[in-house]
């Protein structure tokens, strides 16, 4: 994993818990084995489960502790208080807060103070079965790429659309237009820059501290959120070019996958798909996974063809 230039501009971020153990140790494995030029890969954990990620460390791997990352009057509430095992954190200035909530506050906060210039957020689930050159996407312009999926949210979609009204109030947007934009996906880019910008937005808008803002607005995505500031403001957009090509087959469904799903799974991603997910919530056992990788590792080390190149489908005048 040699350095070069570009290497030392991106970090990887992984906020992970203690139920996504075994998924986290195959991530790893794969950013071990597959992942060249990037700096650091940052795993971010609660406090009390350290211990269980401890192992992780390397030269190039980081565990952190959440309370590096929270500000002091956001607490972990006792355990006795969780629900359906769902951890919560509480304050005095907003109602608790869950740990998908936390998790992404962390992301931000991650970006926003980390050494490199550009984050590369991994999901637990991710695991990569090419080789990968993670700074290959910024291309020779050297923009990030923002991956969106175009008018795919309608306006009674249960979780999304509240999440893209959340996102035009706390930016200061005004009301949405439907079907809106998606920008979710396993594995995203964003600009440090455009990160500290977004927050810095969301302060102006609110008049509260950015984490503030976001724990008691509660129905948000922090991906979204970045997706929407960029698509907005002209000087991130300069930094960054539009993409509807994902990085990572993905499989959403809460049925389990057998090996042979499995392995179809991988034998179709796309030459520019070096990762795959399979959700937790599918149950899909991890050392299903693993025997499959095992059984394809020859196969699936072919080096990957360079990416194509991605430019702007649209102006972003017209996918505001």
């Amino acid at each position: 994993m040699g350095d070069t230039q570009n290497a030392s501009k991106v970090g990887l971020i992984t906020p992970t818990y203690w139920r996504d153990l075994e998924r986290c140790a195959l991530l790893c494995e794969s950013v071990d084995r597959h992942v060249t030029r990037f700096a650091r890969h940052y795993l971010i954990v609660a406090d009390d489960d350290m211990r269980l990620f401890a192992k992780f460390r390397t030269d190039r791997r980081v565990v952190l502790p959440l309370s590096d990352l929270l500000p002091r009057w956001l607490k972990p509430l006792p355990k006795f208080l969780r629900r359906r095992s769902r951890r919560f954190w509480g304050s005095f200035r907003a109602a608790p807060v869950n740990g998908w909530h936390v998790q992404q506050f962390a992301k931000i906060a991650m970006a926003s103070t980390m050494s490199e210039d550009r984050a590369c957020m991994l999901d637990s689930e991710v695991v990569f079965f090419r080789p990968f050159d993670a700074s290959v996407n910024f291309g020779q312009n050297n923009l990030s790429p923002l991956y969106f999926r175009p008018r795919t949210i309608v306006a009674n979609a249960p979780l999304h659309a509240p999440w893209v009204h959340s996102c035009h109030r706390l930016l200061g947007l005004g009301r949405p237009r439907f079907p809106a934009h998606d920008f979710i996906g396993p594995v995203i880019y964003w600009d440090q820059t455009d990160v500290r910008a977004m927050t810095a937005r969301i302060e102006a808008v609110t008049e509260l501290e950015w984490l503030e803002a976001l724990c008691r607005a509660r129905s948000i995505s922090e991906y979204m959120l970045y997706g929407y500031f960029v698509l907005n403001n002209a000087d991130a957009m300069r930094r960054h070019r539009l993409t509807t090509k994902t990085l990572c087959s993905t499989y959403w469904d809460t049925e389990p996958l057998d090996e042979t799903a499995i392995e179809h799974m991988l034998r179709t991603a796309g030459r520019d798909q070096p990762a795959f997910l399979v959700q937790s919530f599918s149950n899909t056992p991890v050392s299903r996974i693993r025997a499959v990788l095992h059984r394809l590792q020859d196969d699936a080390a072919e080096p990957l063809a360079p990416l194509a190149p991605q430019m702007d489908l649209a102006p972003a005048d017209e996918l505001r």
